[in-house]
């Protein structure tokens, strides 16, 4: 026998002497409906196949609007009302150490947050003056502009429900679907229809999505909730890069105007921005890529583990070249044309000004402080635009206001009596670039205050930061995101100065609500080629009551060290961590 084959005999010898390894687990299922099965892996997942989410408005309106909020059970009190639009709002007076450590239940009020869903931010002032009188009948004149363009009211009962709906639908306005595991508010340019620089009007998409799939069971049932975005203007207004489903407007050079379709973003605990696929969408195609994209989520989106159960893990696990294949193989039945990327935007996408309109008249852009707003502000602001011959507005992705339709000789005196209803067409660099999410007055997640913090930190940085301003040196733009959270509703990880509210120690031993810092996050706009996430710096954290301190002195610093035409996020990124502490 030779040496080889001796070696052989002795290792297959050996070999059967040891014991087996014991084979892997099989990995558990993700609960993908078309991988799986459908039967369901988790509680949430249980109630969900039960009863549709949507069935829940009849029992709303026949049971507990009669019964009262205790007769309310668990599944639809904390699961199928969001369907709706529908919260539980935090109880009052419970600070934000407590929000860990409580349950749910004892986090909670027996009133409820309402988000009056508005696709595209499109309203009437018909529209608004309903919304502004529902919430002084029914919401104690509370009333916040979110950065998804929906209106949010507080302070709702069961009761009143019934009658919100009842008002809100004869106007054309609903709630349907604004929360939940659903395609939740569909994002639309501020400018659709009206900009002189528009490259395709996405109001008729919008509005075909919202008639054909918004309420309709074949898509009530998704993994969790499903963003969209839809523009058509260059500035790419509607911060696509952190959507499920994003369309962007773009000249093809041989198939003329359409879209660039992007999929898998979204922010929360583990930011993810979206991806291209390289695919240009024609604008007679685009409701079918939209239904095949929200399809795939819902066949083939992770349903075990809710922390896992967004399109960007599937995407990320998937990659974008997988991710196109099976949209047009099994959804579309075709395949997309290649597409470039749209080009850099050139101006602004708050369209905070004002701005010519393509029929001669004008917009005028105008900021709240942190999106905060009032029910009876709501109805002046009817009044005032119907004085003026304007009868339509817009919300935007950035908390902000858009008036259309304004005549040249109206624009001066509607834009004081905008600043007269705490509305700025004028706005500080700092008052235009600040978000703020709902915080701890309402929120059960929240930790932090954060619309008066947000109004607060304006009101100090314009007054310590004057002389910047004055002498033309403060940036253009720059953007202060304020959130009470880890979740990120305020899109902290894309701001400038992103604040993510936390509870931090103290010397005396007794936590105080303040903020991580992240620097230097950024979508993509006229001043930044495309979307990027902030950094962090070990230990960079601040206490609510020295956030006016931190900012300035980081905005001087920069002002101090910066480079010839380096932005704020530039430096950030570029800067020694103790430059920015």
């Amino acid at each position: 026998m030779t040496d080889t084959a001796l070696a052989g005999a002795s290792a297959d010898s050996a070999a059967a002497k040891r014991p087996a390894r014991p084979s892997r687990p099989a990995a558990k299922p993700h609960g993908q409906w078309k991988v799986d099965g459908k039967t369901p892996l988790n509680a949430n997942e249980t109630w969900k196949q039960e009863d549709d989410g949507l069935n829940v408005r009849e029992r709303i309106e026949s049971i507990y609007a009669k019964e009262g909020f205790d007769a309310i059970p668990s599944q639809d009190l904390h699961g199928r009302f969001r369907w709706w639009g529908l919260y539980t709002q935090r109880k009052q007076g419970i600070d934000g150490g407590k929000t860990a450590t409580l349950e749910p239940h004892e986090l909670e009020d027996k009133y409820f947050m309402l988000r009056v869903r508005i696709d595209g931010g499109a309203l009437t002032t018909e529209q608004l003056r309903v919304i502004g009188q529902i919430s002084v009948d029914f919401a104690r004149d509370s009333a916040d502009v979110t950065d998804r363009q929906n209106i949010q009211l507080h302070w709702i009962e069961v009761e009143n429900v019934p009658e919100i709906w009842r008002r809100l639908e004869a106007v054309g306005l609903s709630t349907t679907e604004a929360c939940g595991d659903v395609p939740r508010v569909i994002l639309g340019s501020p400018v659709a229809g009206i900009a002189k620089d528009e490259i395709i009007d996405p109001t008729p998409l919008i509005a075909e999505l919202g008639e054909r799939f918004i309420g309709n069971p074949i898509l009530s049932n998704l993994p969790r909730k499903y963003k969209t975005a839809i523009t058509g203007h260059p500035s790419q207004d509607v911060v696509h890069e952190i959507n499920d489903f994003g369309l962007v407007g773009m000249v093809h050079p041989e198939l003329g105007a359409g879209y660039d379709l992007w999929v898998g973003g979204a922010l929360a605990t583990n930011p993810m921005l979206a991806k291209r696929l390289g695919a240009f969408v024609q604008p007679d195609q685009a409701a079918d890529v939209w239904l095949g994209v929200t399809s795939i989520f819902r066949d083939y989106g992770y349903r075990r583990m809710r922390t896992k159960a967004r399109l960007k893990f599937l995407l990320a696990d998937w990659g974008t070249e997988k991710f196109r294949q099976v949209l047009e193989d099994e959804y579309l039945g075709y395949k997309l044309a290649d597409g470039p990327a749209a080009p850099k935007p050139a101006t602004p996408g708050d369209h905070v000004g004002v701005h010519e309109q393509k029929d001669g008249k004008f917009f005028i852009g105008a900021t709240p402080l942190g999106g905060r707003l009032s029910g009876s502000g709501l109805v002046k602001l009817a009044d005032t635009l119907e004085a003026r011959g304007s009868y339509r507005l817009r919300t935007t992705p950035h908390q902000k206001i858009v008036v259309l339709d304004v005549e040249k000789d109206h624009v001066e005196p509607l834009i004081a009596e905008l600043d007269a209803l705490g509305l700025s067409a004028r706005p500080s660099v700092f008052r235009r670039g600040t978000i703020a999410c709902t915080g701890i007055e309402y929120c059960k997640l929240a930790i932090v205050e954060t619309k008066m913090t947000a109004a607060s930190a304006v009101a100090e940085l314009e007054r310590r930061l004057a002389d910047l301003a004055d002498s033309g040196r403060l940036p253009a733009a720059l953007s202060l995101h304020i959130n009470g959270c880890p979740n990120s509703c305020a899109r902290i990880q894309t701001a400038d100065i992103g604040l993510k509210g936390m509870m931090l120690p103290t010397p005396d031993g007794d936590p105080s609500p303040g903020f991580q810092v992240h620097l230097g996050g950024g979508l993509a706009n006229n001043d930044r080629e495309e979307a990027g996430l902030g950094r962090t710096v070990r230990g960079l954290k601040v206490y609510v009551d020295d956030l006016p301190d931190y900012v300035e002195r980081v905005v001087r610093r920069f002002v101090a060290d910066r480079a010839e035409g380096q932005t704020f996020a530039e430096w950030a990124h570029a800067a020694d961590e103790e430059a920015l502490q």
